[in-house]
């Protein structure tokens, strides 16, 4: 799965660059990522237990009403999908106890304070969200908190996840877009590969390639740092199209290749492009057409609606027009799995790994 833990190793690389240094691994890169999820995520846990705390209590003489469901609790299933059972946070109370409305709260605590590999995109969002669905004004439960791990990652689960990446392989694809003050985005390189790539070694080299290589864009300079955003788009489910128009806007990218007097061509959009230009599928065709180098025809997808009217493996002849010399009109659709983040969303991380106090900075800068 794709996450801003990708994009945040893709701008130590392109920052390391600069510098002639060797960027941090992206197990590292991964496990200081998470310990930082969780902890934005224990921060919002706590602050909804203060909430609570501050409630005013049912048995006090305000009269709030009644419920029918007041003993009705939330079975560990409902808190978060797919956790594992965490140890024991028992710990001594420390000043006043905290109050919340959930039994299992303990567990949720454990599952938040395991490393998980299955973290979405948003966790911080999602667990926040599962909070307050869980939170309630019955039962009320008294329970110590407990602290984020002061430790730092250890050698042996970096060691571990490190191998695991080695057997992970994706095609892929990285962009580099300038965000103006305005808010305003601008591709400024994106190159990727259909070809597997080993997961940490693919995500270097075309970090790079990208910021550095794409002919449409001079280089990227150390100075256009802080306006970058970065995406990583992984791909899968690679799947023939019977024709050009066998694909679906927002879901699928498209892949085409042709020939266009003696000469073979291709191309491709990546799933979010058509729908982010706000083109057709006809007007997708063309364009991605004329990315690869294919001079022929008007505009507004007109090209692409006589191609098309043909089979994908039959040239077209007899107008004498540009598009009727193209023959062999192959295309294939994927999906991908997208993640994105800002420079100041990666500077957030950044700032948070090198405050602590536990080994955490070393392991982020190693050249230091």
């Amino acid at each position: 799965m794709a996450t801003p833990a990708h994009c945040y190793y893709s701008f130590e690389c392109l920052s390391a660059s600069f510098k002639n240094q060797d960027p941090p691994s992206l197990a590292v890169v991964e496990e200081l990522w998470e310990q930082h999820e969780q902890t934005k995520q224990l921060a919002a846990l706590q602050e909804h237990q203060w909430i609570s705390q501050d409630t005013p209590s049912r048995d006090g003489p305000q009269d709030f009403g009644s419920c029918d469901d007041e003993d009705e609790t939330l079975e560990d299933g409902d808190i978060l999908e797919d956790s594992e059972d965490g140890g024991n946070h028992d710990t001594e109370k420390k000043g006043r106890p905290r109050t919340i409305k959930l039994p299992s709260i303990k567990r949720l605590q454990g599952d938040l304070s395991s490393s998980s590999s299955s973290t979405s995109t948003t966790p911080s969002m999602s667990s926040a969200n599962s909070s307050r669905s869980a939170l309630s004004t019955s039962t009320t439960v008294t329970i110590p908190i407990s602290r984020p791990s002061r430790s730092s990652p250890s050698e042996d689960r970096i060691t571990a996840r490190s191998r695991q990446l080695e057997e992970s392989s994706y095609p892929l694809f990285v962009t580099w877009n300038t965000i103006s003050k305005n808010g305003q985005k601008s591709l400024r390189g994106c190159i990727g590969t259909f070809e597997a790539q080993e997961l940490a070694q693919g995500l270097k080299s075309y970090a790079l390639t990208s910021a550095f290589d794409d002919t449409r864009f001079s280089p990227i300079p150390a100075s256009l740092l802080p306006s970058l955003s970065c995406s990583l788009t992984l791909l899968g489910n690679f799947e023939p199209c019977e024709d050009a128009m066998d694909w679906v806007l927002g879901t699928h990218g498209l892949r085409i290749s042709f020939v266009h007097r003696g000469r073979r061509y291709g191309a491709t959009y990546l799933p979010d492009v058509a729908v982010e230009q706000g083109w057709t599928k006809e007007e997708t065709v063309e364009s991605l057409m004329r990315k690869a180098g294919w001079s022929g025809g008007g505009s507004g997808g007109g090209v692409a609606r006589r191609l098309l009217r043909g089979s994908t493996n039959t040239g077209l002849s007899g107008s004498g027009k540009p598009w009727d010399d193209v023959y062999d009109f192959r295309a294939i659709r994927y999906q991908g799995l997208k993640a994105s983040a800002s420079y100041a969303e990666w500077q957030e991380w950044r700032k948070w790994a090198k405050g602590q106090d536990d080994g955490r900075a070393q392991l982020l800068d190693p050249a230091s």
